[in-house]
């Protein structure tokens, strides 16, 4: 779903902020989209994109088994834009010296701008302090820019810390001015697009919402259309969107896989109803999933025995459907790259992703494929959905399974609803909702031993998990005030059978994801 005139592409070096960077571009209102390094000058040229961006990298560019761009793509004539390993990477193939010196940077820096032409700071930096801070995180140093090339900026321990060759449109920074904590770091972004890209900035939520109305009726024509509502924000928003392009061809259905959080099923029926305006078909399906799952422990193996069952569900119900041609997924672009590609590892498979069985008697239908969770929330606020939609927690699709480790029961799953449910209750309790991009308890496979009204326990383990977000691309874990990890502590283990002890888990993603599988 590609509605913009203007594209950035975004190569990957395997960079930790590869997305963000793609984020930073979109918020600049251009459309980005991420690329593998193997991409050929010709590939690039067919894309049409105003500018590139070469991401960070764990390398170092003077490495034998360095990973470096086709060299022909400098001579496309698009403005190039490196980034950390990305400048070095121009720096080393335009004539430049890249050399492992005797100091690194790591955190946030000091920089300091350098008078280029009566400009300071030259194209990228304009218009910005003198002095500002930048987050760094390198080990190797442009010791030597780019033939042709200016210093535009240096810090203590990198002399060319920002460079610029206007006349063959190379940029490039040792810093990161994707990550918030680099102060101006969003104007370098921008500064680049209106100087260098000169970008029409049409990435609107009016022109996503037009351009995927459009699709979506050029791709059904007049076929019958079911859609999976999960009673999540993607579902939801994708459903939406689908509803406005085709009417009542859509008709949407509410699989009940007994996986869901307590006593969601019944306010999913009711939320949809009521705010769609549509029957809603809703299945029961519990047998069928916790017959499947029995005996599976493999996370992955998990997420694929569900994705193939929702598709055969759905199968079933096209008769109700009235014989659906095209299912609608809320499939978004983190799926698609969280679950691999050709170039990519695999992080996870995501059940409508990589989940996906191989044979499948629907056309797909993906309106949010391309856009990040922050942007499907503006999408569905645009197409008037209510905040008890908007603004609801993420949630896998496969439910509660990927937050039982092991194998899926009635009993755990039981267990799990109730804990979940305490921790959910006591973090709106404590007015801290909307402070946290996402919350939940999880059972591991775990039984220890404690003591409860005078007798030995060997109960299972609860584990609270709350993060706070941008786009779940990268995560923090929530500074929750020991009061409230206390109580939720408490009302865990008095009121959930089973249960004699609870954790929190204090990971950030990375190193860790946000689901535990």
């Amino acid at each position: 779903m590609i509605h913009a005139t203007d594209t950035v592409l975004v190569i990957d070096f395997g960079a930790q902020y590869a997305q963000l960077i793609a984020r930073r571009l979109r918020e600049a209102h251009t459309y980005s989209e991420i690329v593998a390094p193997t991409i050929r000058a010709s590939e690039i040229a067919a894309k049409n994109p105003i500018g590139l961006i070469f991401s960070g990298g764990p390398a170092s560019v003077y490495a034998k088994e360095a990973t470096l761009v086709d060299a022909d793509i400098y001579e496309l004539g698009i403005p190039i834009l490196g980034i950390c390993y990305g400048a070095q990477m121009i720096a080393q193939q335009k004539g430049g010296r890249v050399e492992r010196t005797k100091e690194g940077e790591y955190g946030k820096t000091i920089l300091t701008l350098e008078d280029t032409r009566g400009v300071a700071g030259g194209t990228l930096l304009q218009r910005t302090s003198k002095s500002q801070q930048v987050w760094m995180s390198h080990a190797d140093s442009i010791t030597q820019p780019p033939h042709g090339a200016i210093t535009t900026a240096s810090t203590k321990a990198a002399t060319v810390a920002a460079f610029e060759d206007r006349k063959h449109q190379l940029f490039g920074v040792q810093f990161h001015p994707e990550v918030s904590h680099t102060t101006n770091g969003q104007q370098v972004i921008e500064n680049f697009l209106k100087y260098a890209c000169n970008t029409s900035g049409d990435w609107t939520m009016e022109s996503i919402i037009s351009g995927a109305t459009k699709e979506i009726q050029q791709q059904v024509a007049d076929s019958s259309v079911i859609c999976g509502l999960s009673g999540g924000v993607d579902s939801a928003v994708a459903a939406a969107l689908t509803h406005r392009a085709i009417g009542a061809q859509l008709k949407c259905v509410f699989v009940d896989t007994g996986l869901l959080r307590l006593n969601e099923g019944a306010e999913v029926v009711e939320v949809f109803e009521r705010n769609f305006g549509m029957h809603l078909i809703h299945i029961e399906a519990k047998a069928q999933f916790l017959a499947a799952l029995a005996g599976v422990t493999d996370p992955e193996a998990k997420r694929k025995t569900i994705g193939e069952l929702f598709i055969r569900v759905f199968e079933n119900a096209k008769a109700q459907a009235g014989g659906a041609k095209y299912l609608v997924q809320g499939t978004l672009y983190p799926d698609v790259i969280e679950s691999g590609g050709k170039h990519a590892s695999t992080i996870k498979s995501h059940h409508n992703v990589g989940g996906l069985p191989e044979k499948l008697d629907f056309g797909l239908v993906e309106p949010l494929r391309h856009l990040f969770k922050d942007e499907v929330r503006q999408v569905g606020r645009e197409l008037g959905l209510p905040d008890e939609i908007v603004k609801r927690q993420p949630f896998p699709g496969p439910g509660l399974a990927v937050r039982i480790i092991g194998e899926v029961t009635p009993e755990k799953i039981t267990t799990l609803q109730q804990a979940d449910y305490i921790v959910r209750r006591e973090l709106r309790n404590a007015g801290l909702e909307d402070q946290i991009w996402q919350s939940f308890a999880v059972l591991p496979d775990v039984r220890t031993v404690g003591v409860m009204g005078d007798e030995r326990t060997y109960g299972q383990l609860v584990i609270i998990r709350a993060v706070t977000s941008e786009d779940a691309m990268t995560a923090d874990w929530a500074k929750i005030s020991h009061d409230v990890l206390e109580i939720m502590s408490t009302q865990i283990i008095n009121e959930v059978r089973g249960v004699n002890r609870v954790a929190y888990d204090i990971t950030s993603k990375p190193p860790g994801t946000i689901e535990w599988e």
